[in-house]
């Protein structure tokens, strides 16, 4: 009997772990966006970077500045009143280039996940809240979805739910 040759990406990737996903994430450049604590000057060249449409929604006690990238990807930056970007939120096929979107937060986010490595993350989504930053990531490939946010930097009356 022939044996057939298995095509072993298809499950893999589907199996992906949200460990795997996230180590991915770290390692694999991406698109550029505005960081996490910075301003929200970037946004501009983020969007030329990018060849994305983008749209500005201005809320009671803050402005979403939203990039819709040609790969699917679309990234909503909260910038508060004072020019902060104060949280961040994700959703597409592609996760970001985490680096860049969370710009000086990066290397808590890092810390947090080789701790987390011990623990057996697997499939479910990752819950990290660490002074100072608040990040979820969740989702399998071809469908990423992830937010983070600095608790102290939210406007007065805004609630964390608010972003994504």
């Amino acid at each position: 009997m022939k044996e057939r040759a298995s095509r072993p990406t298809a499950g893999v990737i589907r199996r992906l772990p949200v460990f795997v996903f996230l180590l991915l994430m770290i390692a694999v450049p991406g698109d550029l966006f505005a960081a996490l604590g910075g301003d929200p000057g970037s946004v501009q060249a983020d969007q030329a970077h990018l060849q994305a449409s983008a749209r500005s929604i201005r809320k009671e006690a803050y402005t979403v500045q939203e990039l819709h990238a040609p790969t699917g990807t679309v990234v909503r930056e909260f910038v508060s009143p004072g020019g902060s970007v104060f949280g961040v939120a994700w959703e597409g096929p592609w996760p970001p280039d985490m680096h860049q979107l969370l710009g000086a937060y990066f290397d808590q986010f890092a810390r947090a996940m080789q701790s987390a490595s011990g623990s057996r993350i697997g499939r479910r989504p990752v819950h990290i809240e660490l002074p100072g930053l608040v990040m979820e990531v969740a989702g399998h490939a071809r469908s990423f979805t992830g937010r983070a946010y600095v608790p102290q930097m939210l406007p007065q009356g805004m609630s964390a739910g608010e972003i994504r």
